[in-house]
């Protein structure tokens, strides 16, 4: 019988190096890193302000698919607002 060095190797764990997971590549955190940009979370248009100016338009216009949107996006608002 000849003699082997397989008994000798110890197999090792995988508590060390880099948590991989993303094929290979280490893991990334979740989110954006847009949250971490400034401002105050408006972004500038109240909903009251976009009713306004679709009541606005809507007797501005006279294409009828135009009006047909705004008279979609209108009644959406008013049903959200449980004013419909």
């Amino acid at each position: 019988m000849t003699y082997s060095n397989l008994s000798k190797i110890r197999p090792k764990l995988r508590t060390s190096g880099n948590v991989t997971g993303n094929f290979g590549r280490p893991k990334s955190r979740s989110g954006s890193s847009l949250n971490e940009l400034g401002g105050n979370g408006s972004i500038g248009v109240t909903q009251q302000n976009y009713l306004n100016r679709l009541y606005v338009a809507f007797d501005e216009t006279d294409d009828v698919k135009l009006k047909r949107f705004i008279y979609q996006e209108i009644k959406k608002i008013l049903i959200q607002r449980n004013l419909w």
